[in-house]
């Protein structure tokens, strides 16, 4: 059993998440855990690592957490805390996946679907539509990728 986390804690353990991306991925993390606060789940971007243009912490962390919880794919109950607002290929997958609540770090104007550019998550057309909280320790997480993309400007 799990203690219910805060959402600062959660983003604290996907930025850790995130961290642990090879060199050559861009340092994004997820973690997902159960209704009472268990983690199921966590990975990173590993788009380079594995040579899979679906491999985003999202997608890696929503697939092993569908192993150990819940009813086969159905993530119903679960949260899904990302150090990145999701594309749309992730935030479909959250919908899909019946995943019952997304908080996330940095907005990401260029192609966040969850507000900024879509609002794929809260389409009203959706049947399930996940509890959204984005902008936390969003100082933080976009400081990740600001020092992620400095280091491959200089070499």
């Amino acid at each position: 059993m799990g203690m219910r986390r805060s959402d600062e804690a959660l983003i604290g353990a996907a930025i850790e998440a995130a961290t642990s991306a090879s060199p050559l991925d861009v340092p994004i993390g997820a973690v997902v855990v159960g209704p009472d606060g268990t983690e199921l789940a966590r990975a990173h971007n590993a788009r380079e690592e594995l040579g899979d243009p679906t491999a985003h912490a999202e997608i890696l962390a929503l697939r092993r957490a569908a192993q150990v919880y819940g009813d086969g794919w159905r993530l119903e109950g679960v949260t899904i805390a990302v150090t990145l607002e999701p594309c749309t290929m992730c935030a479909g997958a959250i919908v899909a996946a019946r995943v019952h609540r997304l908080v996330f770090g940095a907005w990401e104007p260029k192609t966040g679907a969850v507000a900024s550019l879509w609002d794929v998550v809260r389409d009203r057309r959706n049947t399930h539509r996940p509890e959204v909280r984005g902008g936390i320790r969003e100082a933080e997480c976009g400081q990740l990728l600001i020092d992620f993309f400095a280091r491959h400007r200089q070499t």
